[in-house]
């Protein structure tokens, strides 16, 4: 994610450089029509990761206290990578589904928009 600086010719150091994370990388991951989370997690994975594992160890549990998760069918839910709609192969790592770092994971869920229906 990019950030301008107003200050003309402010030049400070990158801190969120993959280099700094110890092997991992930064992936933003948000469930749209739930705003209980009110803003993408921001998690720190390995990017060997397979995607079957981000979704059971890592999604799931995130995401577990909302109410409509116990009636998400992983099988049903849409991918968004950056904006764009994608077939993630559970088998394959984060790398190799093009997710790298500081990347952007949407899912929505068709028929469940939050908690009565209400998108939170």
């Amino acid at each position: 994610m990019a950030v301008i600086a107003l200050k003309e010719g402010y030049g400070g150091p990158t801190r969120d450089r993959i280099e700094n994370f110890h092997g991992n990388q930064l992936l933003y991951v948000g469930w749209d029509d739930h705003l209980m989370f009110c803003a993408p997690h921001c998690i720190a994975v390995p990017p060997a990761t397979t995607f079957g594992s981000l979704v059971r160890d890592m999604i799931a549990p995130m995401y577990a206290p909302h109410p409509d998760w116990s009636a998400v069918r992983i099988e049903s839910v849409e991918w968004l990578r950056s904006g764009e709609r994608f077939e993630p192969d559970f088998a394959a790592s984060l790398a190799d589904n093009g997710l790298g770092h500081k990347a952007i994971l949407r899912l929505r869920t068709p028929g469940l928009t939050g908690i009565a229906g209400s998108h939170s």
